[in-house]
């Protein structure tokens, strides 16, 4: 009876030690399951922290820019008023530079970046992009009195372009006999159309239309001279998550109209391009 006693016990001992050892496994089990886990998404980081960090190009009005109390102001800031309202956060505006746009994403500087960003394949492999939220092409400035109407009314005038840009090329590729006359900044450009220096300036349309709507006695072009430049919100690369949600914030806003108000506001016109491509 003992002898059978002492086994009962041993078995007893041995399913316990078993049981304990089950359980100081466990722990290990699900740390390493826990390391295999997807990374958190942006959209959560955003929602925990409670402050959404948008990085905008704040020196290109009338996309974004300081206003007299120094505070950030302009079309990509007000819709990054709108999506930070949406999230239920504060919002946060990080100023940016053109060649620190995607660097600033990749080191979690900033959550999102807007600052005319134009969508295309060599950037793609970096980043990742939404759905365009406003389109650019390249048209001219000119008096309303000049009668130019569009880059073939331009034989034998002068258009202005700036100093290191593109324009100038993108006037010689069209094959019209005009005179080129490059200025030190945009502002330099406008004023000398102002003062009939040159006949027009040519620059992104949705630049244009703001420095229109600033001086009455000016318009623009109705006219494409290169092809659509598609702007997007560009996001750190394999956020899905991320760009799920803002692709959705994008169609809600422009399915409200809200986008096309914003842009009326700040450009005094309507939309020039519809955001999806015409195949």
């Amino acid at each position: 009876m003992n002898h059978i006693k002492y086994k009962k016990q041993a078995a007893c001992l041995f399913s316990a030690v078993s049981l304990f050892a089950l359980m100081g496994c466990t722990p290990t089990e699900s740390k390493d399951s826990k390391a295999g886990a997807a990374p958190t998404s942006t959209l959560q980081t955003v929602l925990q922290r409670g402050t959404l960090r948008v990085g905008d190009c704040l020196s290109f009005a009338p996309f974004g820019f300081y206003d007299k109390a120094g505070n950030p102001d302009g079309y990509d800031v007000d819709l990054a008023k709108e999506l930070a309202n949406d999230m239920g956060v504060k919002l946060e505006m990080v100023n940016t530079t053109s060649a620190n746009r995607i660097p600033n994403l990749q080191t979690d500087k900033v959550d999102v970046v807007f600052c005319n960003f134009t969508r295309n394949l060599e950037r793609a492999k970096e980043i990742g992009f939404t759905q365009p939220y406003v389109v650019a092409s390249e048209a001219l400035l000119v008096k309303k009195s000049s009668g130019i109407k569009s880059v073939q009314d331009m034989g034998g005038k002068t258009i202005a372009t700036v100093k290191g840009s593109t324009n100038g090329d993108e006037v010689r590729a069209m094959n019209i006999k005009v005179n080129i006359q490059e200025y030190d900044s945009s502002q330099a450009a406008i004023l000398a159309v102002k003062q009939g220096q040159a006949d027009a300036m040519i620059e992104d349309n949705n630049f244009l239309a703001y420095q229109a709507k600033l001086d009455p006695t000016l318009m623009v072009t109705d006219e494409a001279l290169v092809p659509l430049e598609y702007n997007a919100f560009g996001v750190k690369a394999s956020d899905q998550v991320w760009l799920n949600y803002l692709n959705e914030f994008l169609f809600e806003i422009n399915a409200s109209k809200k986008n096309a108000q914003l842009y009326q506001k700040w450009f005094g016109t309507l939309p020039h391009y519809p955001l999806n491509p015409q195949y």
